[in-house]
């Protein structure tokens, strides 16, 4: 048997599990950090992944509580891809890797863990990052914590416009 150590899970497996959407935000600013939210725009904000599939993985999500593409306008949507255009270059630029995956999961069958709201992510690759691991174990390894990551990011977005 093998065994991978992950011991940051344990707090969301034991953890209360919320009843409020956790992609929908408050008004104040308050929980920022903890919630890991990057930078809020006007229409939608820029989180980190608290389980991510490789370091830097962020989201892109509009403040709406809204599951179906086609239900967001046109200024949201174009917001959202301002930042997804923004968001790689701030990846880029800090973790300087060699690609992004970037990707929206609609509905359950096509693997969003929260499909009741819609969110773009975004996941830094580089070249030969799954090595063996994931070939021969389905295994990732994560270089760096959560916090680290958030504290090297977040200085970018202080200088983010409202509005990409």
């Amino acid at each position: 048997m093998k065994h991978l150590w992950a011991p940051w899970r344990i707090s969301y497996i034991l953890g209360p599990k919320p009843d409020a959407c956790v992609f929908c935000l408050p008004q104040h600013t308050d929980e920022d950090e903890e919630r890991l939210v990057l930078h809020r725009g006007k229409r939608c904000f820029v989180i980190m992944n608290k389980f991510p599939y490789n370091n830097g993985h962020i989201m892109v999500c509009p403040y709406e509580h809204v599951m179906d593409l086609a239900a967001l306008d046109a200024e949201t949507s174009h917001e959202m891809m301002d930042y997804l255009q923004f968001c790689t270059t701030v990846l880029k630029k800090h973790f300087h890797c060699e690609g992004i995956n970037i990707g929206l999961n609609l509905g359950q069958a096509a693997g969003a863990g929260i499909r009741e709201h819609l969110h773009f992510h975004l996941v830094p690759r580089w070249n030969g990052d799954s090595s063996f691991m994931a070939i021969m174990d389905d295994v990732r390894t994560m270089p760096d914590n959560l916090t680290n990551t958030y504290a090297a990011l977040r200085p970018y977005f202080a200088s983010a416009p409202t509005k990409c």
